[in-house]
């Protein structure tokens, strides 16, 4: 994923995962199950899963977006997301925010995304 800056703020546009944590990994590959209907890349690749931020006590919190907001899943793929993490072991409780800000572009997507679409 891109790593966007505020030029004015000169903070992260995106909030960085605990990528240190015991779970994380767990919980790339369950967003890696999760599949828009219309792309046939996960959403892990596409660059939609923004930060994954997971809590002492094993509380999960996704921040992600969608590729558009008149994405015709945009109130099912919080869900789903939601689903695929819960039931990993260690996991406490999971919420998942939606959010526009940064937009999703198509810079945010993984290699792999790029060449399984035929951008590379």
């Amino acid at each position: 994923m891109t790593d966007m800056i505020d030029p004015i703020e000169g903070t992260p546009l995106i909030a960085p995962s605990d990528t240190d944590h015991a779970l994380y990994d767990s919980i790339v590959e369950a967003c890696r199950s999760v599949y828009d209907p219309e792309i046939p890349v996960n959403i892990y690749d596409l660059g939609l899963i923004y930060t994954i931020k997971i809590t002492p006590q094993s509380d999960v919190h996704v921040t992600m977006t969608l590729t558009a907001p008149g994405c015709p899943v945009a109130g099912e793929m919080p869900g789903w997301v939601a689903e695929a993490i819960e039931p990993l072991p260690g996991v406490k409780q999971v919420d998942v925010e939606l959010t526009w800000s940064p937009p999703w572009g198509m810079d945010m997507m993984s290699d792999e995304a790029r060449l399984e679409l035929g951008f590379m």
